[in-house]
């Protein structure tokens, strides 16, 4: 399998120039810990996400070094730190050293990047520009969607999950495509959460009528709105 196979394509996303304030609201808006910094154009300039809003001057829990380590540190380096603890923008706080895969790239060298660097999620680009990303809890979905004796994706799965997000993504009533849809052997696998059960049962219903498809597990949740605002991921 490659990242193509199992990457969420609908993307949350944040500008250089929002505050530090809306890119933590819209992380807890959407329930997850980390957002693509984009510009206008789609070119990923970095990514920001909970550890990068750990320290920060409006929670006081700035990092005070001792005035050895701050004397080892350097002047350069305390004035990055002030920065991003003290920057109100998301190109401030961001993280711009990034580790990013093709869709292209075999899963296996995904989660090689990700064990090796001790990141949550890897970006997938398309001549640098942002197409979709791959999170520890993609890699999850397909764990727990594959038997061990199944034999590995065929190329006519990635057709039947691109028909059905085609079909969703021109559906007024159907959400934003975050939850993870996984297609093994013609078998669709839906993975995430809605609000209603009317949601829930018409992503099932579009799956079903999908040509292609032989059966689907519908792995969907509910999740109440009002509990979904005051939940962080």
């Amino acid at each position: 399998m490659k990242a193509a196979d199992i990457m969420t394509r609908q993307v949350v996303t944040i500008g250089p120039d929002a505050t530090v304030t809306e890119a933590a609201k819209r992380m807890l808006e959407n329930r997850i810990s980390g957002l693509p910094v984009c510009d206008s154009n789609g070119r990923l300039l970095g990514v920001i996400s909970e550890g990068d809003l750990l320290r920060r001057t409006e929670t006081g829990t700035v990092r005070r070094a001792s005035w050895w380590l701050a004397m080892f540190a350097g002047a350069p380096n305390q004035a990055a730190d002030y920065t991003k603890s003290h920057g109100r923008h998301v190109r401030d706080a961001m993280t711009e050293s990034l580790i990013s895969v093709t869709e292209e790239t075999p899963l296996d060298e995904v989660v090689r990047l990700m064990e090796g660097n001790r990141i949550k999620r890897v970006p997938v680009l398309n001549n640098g520009k942002l197409v979709g990303i791959v999170s520890r809890a993609n890699l999850l979905h397909v764990l727990a969607s594959i038997a061990p004796d199944v034999s590995p994706a065929a190329a006519d799965d990635r057709v039947v999950r691109d028909r059905l997000l085609e079909t969703l993504r021109a559906q007024p009533w159907a959400p934003e495509i975050s939850e993870n849809i996984v297609v093994r052997n013609g078998v669709v696998h839906l993975w995430g959460s809605v609000r209603t059960e009317a949601q829930r049962d018409a992503i099932r219903v579009a799956a079903e009528n999908t040509p292609g498809v032989t059966r689907v597990e519908n792995h969907l949740i509910i999740v109440d709105h009002v509990a979904e605002g005051a939940v962080g991921f």
